[in-house]
């Protein structure tokens, strides 16, 4: 059976605190996935509302060029190999000539590895509402083929996918190469992710501490002078709103 393999890779990610996670949510376009944290006792409702937040992977691994050279998946689809088409293969071959060219101009296009069983669900166009340049579906190039590229995350690592088809067969040659300049933005953005995460982190944990320090306070103080004369002393002293209002 051929492997289905999703654009967003997360394979090889890892995850972090509640903090770390809620800190990524802005980053990561609705592609998650997520697990509930579970309930921590002892601390105010706002922090349990964070630690409930679901857990979110980063889009790409630590070190992206170092899986992609190491990665026996990817070394095999690094390759030239041959590729097809695979959509509407229910349909006649005539019909599937036209909705082949139909999807390209729309901007995708399901294409298969053959030697590897690799399915890939192609985006030519870096915006899903505009239609793919010449840089991506380049018809012109050469007659009777289309010269096809296309940019994503696989498995955790940016890569550029580059092939070309025949228009009339279905068939043809790609590979998969390593796209360095978008691995470096997707890094810049986990690392400022990272960032935000712990500056968020440690003003939680001051949070927490100075709610420990107050409870601390409460109870020698409870201590000190009992606990009956405590709870009168706290029930017949007058609220700032009363005070203010006298």
């Amino acid at each position: 059976m051929a492997n289905q393999v999703r654009l967003l890779g997360l394979e090889g990610c890892y995850t972090g605190s509640a903090l770390f996670i809620s800190s990524l949510c802005d980053r990561m376009n609705g592609q998650l996935s997520s697990t509930v944290v579970p309930f921590v006792s002892g601390i105010g409702r706002r922090e349990e509302a964070i630690l409930a937040m679901p857990y979110i992977m980063p889009r790409v691994v630590p070190d992206q060029k170092a899986k992609f050279e190491n990665d026996e998946f990817f070394r095999k689809l690094g390759r030239e190999c041959e590729i097809k088409y695979t959509g509407f293969r229910d349909r006649s071959h005539e019909e599937r000539v036209v909705r082949f060219q139909a999807d390209l101009r729309e901007g995708h296009a399901e294409i298969a590895f053959v030697a590897t069983g690799t399915n890939l669900a192609l985006q030519f166009s870096p915006s899903a509402d505009k239609a793919p340049s010449k840089e991506y579906v380049d018809f012109e190039k050469e007659p009777g083929k289309v010269h096809l590229q296309a940019r994503f995350i696989l498995n955790g690592v940016c890569v550029r996918w580059k092939g070309w088809i025949d228009l009339q067969r279905l068939d043809g040659i790609g590979s998969v190469e390593f796209d360095e300049e978008k691995a470096k933005i997707e890094e810049q953005q986990m690392k400022e992710a990272m960032e935000q995460a712990t500056r968020r982190q440690r003003e939680f944990e001051e949070r927490q501490q100075a709610h420990r320090d107050q409870m601390e306070r409460r109870a020698e103080e409870e201590a000190e002078v009992g606990p009956s004369a405590f709870m009168r002393r706290h029930l017949h002293q007058p609220s700032p709103s009363a005070s203010s209002s006298d």
